[in-house]
């Protein structure tokens, strides 16, 4: 591994310099200053990461707690697209990425990110109710949370009003009038696209049923194949359908298929987050596609700005909007 000395004998100045150079110190000479970084490069001169922590307290390093409740982990193509996203604006940050665990012997979150010496954290988490989340959002500890509301900290957010509204638009738009929609869990997510559907049918004038909203889970098939399977056999039932997320229409579509119904001819069909899986599949999905490299970026630039500017930043909410994507399960209603 180079050393400070061996960049200094092959610059011609001493390690004291060196130092001072490769630490942006104003008493060296931008002619030397280039002289050996140049030379730091050529000898890929790595600095000592402890030494440097001791000296600024600070790691360059951003812990990322990611839960994700519907057991999907990395392969859950919407949160993995923030993570990807997050993790090249840390690098080009110069920040490392940590994931905070749980389950590893050091007790909680908060004493993970400790441990680690994490700068600040990043929350991408299904459950803000938890009670080492809530540690950690009432902490010091610099902190950005996804799709999450809180005064104490940055919260960077899918604009789910906004796609509830259009989407729920969009089918009306179309002659749609009985429109359900099956639903997640009732998290702060779910209540915001319920906001943006029942916005969407106030303005036309539409009542939803009761027995057109049905609650069941993200990223679950099997359960909103049996919720399908409940609205088409209600006495009157929807034409068109709204679902808790682009892999669980699956399930719906399985529903259809069993009942000999098709999408669009029969029952007219949208999801949300537009992972790509939408897109290839036959016919092609209409949905709401979540921003998610963006939302990825924003939220890491704002932890570095809270932990690099600690004095003048605030915390505030970011929304991030995202897009229809047409595809080929909407027709007008039969009738």
């Amino acid at each position: 591994m180079t050393t400070i000395k061996e960049i200094s004998k092959a610059c011609g100045v001493s390690p004291a310099t060196v130092s001072k150079a490769l630490n942006g110190y104003s008493d060296v000479s931008e002619e030397t200053k280039e002289k050996i970084q140049k030379a730091a490069e050529k000898l890929h001169y790595l600095p000592n990461a402890a030494a440097r922590q001791l000296k600024t307290n600070t790691s360059r390093n951003i812990g990322v707690v990611y839960k994700d409740t519907t057991g999907s982990g990395l392969a859950h193509q919407y949160f993995s697209a923030i993570l990807d996203s997050a993790k090249a604006e840390a690098e080009k940050s110069g920040y490392d990425i940590t994931f905070i665990s749980e389950t590893i012997g050091y007790g909680s979150y908060l004493e993970h990110c400790r441990y680690r010496r994490c700068d600040g954290v990043l929350i991408v988490s299904e459950d803000y109710a938890a009670g080492q989340v809530d540690e950690l959002l009432e902490s010091s500890l610099p902190a950005v949370v996804i799709d999450y509301v809180t005064e104490e900290k940055t919260g960077i957010l899918s604009d789910n009003v906004d796609g509830g509204y259009r989407l729920t638009k969009y089918l009306i738009d179309k002659g749609h009038e009985r429109i359900a929609f099956i639903h997640g869990e009732l998290t702060s997510v779910t209540k915001k696209r319920l906001s943006g559907f029942h916005k969407a049918l106030d303005e036309a004038g539409i009542n939803a049923p009761e027995e057109y909203l049905i609650e069941a889970r993200y990223h679950d098939p099997d359960m909103t194949e049996r919720a399908t399977e409940q609205l088409l056999k209600l006495p009157n039932p929807p034409t068109a359908i709204l679902f808790p997320d682009d892999f669980s229409y699956i399930g719906g579509r399985n529903a259809l298929e069993k009942m000999g119904l098709s999408v669009p001819e029969d029952v007219s069909a949208v999801g949300y987050d537009g992972i790509y899986l939408s897109q290839v599949i036959h016919p092609r999905l209409t949905t709401y596609r979540q921003n998610a490299s963006e939302i990825g970026r924003v939220s890491v630039k704002k932890l570095v700005e809270a932990i690099e500017a600690p004095k003048s930043f605030s915390p505030e909410q970011t929304f991030v909007s995202g897009e229809i994507l047409e595809g080929d399960t909407v027709a007008p209603p039969k009738e």
